[in-house]
């Protein structure tokens, strides 16, 4: 089940039940709000609910998009009234919201290598500060690629049913606040674990990259 920190409570909860969910990203956003927020979009899409997210014409104007692996958001003039869910960098309870806090990004950084850009944001806790250094980037960089090498190199062997054992443990802390960090791990984890067959460990990324949209799959032809 989904759960969110709620700064009214101070513990994590699921956001307002339904079929839908309503996510409003306040003004004063950076890339980094707008990875969080489509983490947030899949993961509750994943989850079964239809996800509608909204933005303002200056927030929506100041991002390339798809440069981070996000899908445009719905753009209105002013905020929608009846919002499950915002998500601001101000830090506060957000009123009778559930509310995301998401610290803005610091640091100067070459906003280059975007996919690079968005690992090194789910890398750290969304409700944490981070700093976007180039060493962080590029280091987020190395990972990226190490990943990248090995699913081209598993694309060659025989397919195999992915690890659902890895999937499931992703999948839940991703549903626990976006523990983005720990789901990260797990992809470490499983490539170096010599018991999951190559093809099974190609389909475990394939399945957990429609949440994180990394490109992971973006050096198969190239083993």
């Amino acid at each position: 089940m989904l759960r969110l920190y709620d700064p009214r409570t101070g513990r994590a909860e699921p956001p307002p039940a339904g079929r839908g969910l309503r996510i409003q990203v306040l003004d004063g956003a950076g890339p980094r709000t707008l990875v969080v927020t489509d983490l947030l979009r899949r993961v509750a899409e994943r989850a079964g609910r239809r996800v509608r997210v909204v933005s303002t014409p200056a927030f929506a104007g100041e991002h390339a998009w798809p440069d981070y692996g996000v899908a445009p958001f719905e753009v209105l003039d002013t905020p929608i009234a009846d919002a499950d869910v915002h998500v601001s960098t101000g830090g506060g309870t957000g009123g009778d919201r559930l509310t995301l806090n998401v610290p803005r990004e610091t640091g100067a950084w070459e906003p280059a290598d975007a996919p690079s850009v968005r690992l090194a944001i789910l890398e750290v806790p969304y409700r944490e500060p981070l700093e976007l250094s180039e060493a962080r980037v590029s280091r987020a960089g190395e990972r990226l690629d190490g990943w990248r090498a090995a699913v081209a190199r598993w694309a060659t062997a025989p397919g195999r049913p992915m690890s659902r054992d890895h999937a499931a443990e992703a999948e839940t802390a991703l549903a626990d606040d976006l523990g983005s960090p720990a789901a990260l791990d797990v992809l470490d984890r499983l490539a170096a674990d010599a018991e999951v067959p190559p093809g099974a460990k190609l389909e475990t990324f394939i399945h957990l990259d429609l949440l994180l949209a990394l490109g992971l799959v973006s050096a198969i032809g190239s083993a």
